[in-house]
């Protein structure tokens, strides 16, 4: 199964050592269930893009979210949902906002 892991910084948080998100990488890389990630840049050079009337509408961010932003995102492949958290856990003690962990759909649904 393929989850997408997001990781979210509190308000006045940072990132950085001690995160947990280098241990995350290195146990989920060593697994072979890291497919790839994301760090995103700072929310403050974000788009929001809206359809109004039927014309796209774009305003400077901030992010649609605005109590914690989106700061990184990983996408895994696990044999269970339970193991994507395992992995999810690593890291959450050092992302204030939280860390999601979203299960990936295909076309016809849910993968299992």
């Amino acid at each position: 199964m393929k989850f997408v892991v997001n990781l979210y910084l509190g308000p006045e948080a940072a990132a950085g050592p001690g995160s947990g998100r280098e241990e995350f990488l290195a146990v989920a890389r060593e697994a072979g269930e890291l497919i790839g990630g994301h760090v995103l840049a700072d929310p403050s050079v974000s788009v929001v893009v809206r359809v109004r009337a039927g014309a796209a509408e774009v305003s400077e961010g901030p992010y649609l979210r605005d109590a914690e932003p989106l700061a990184s995102q990983y996408l895994l492949d696990c044999p269970s949902l339970d193991r994507a958290v395992e992995l999810a856990a690593l890291s959450a003690a050092g992302w204030p906002g939280g860390v999601e962990v979203w299960p990936l759909m295909d076309a016809a649904g849910m993968e299992m």
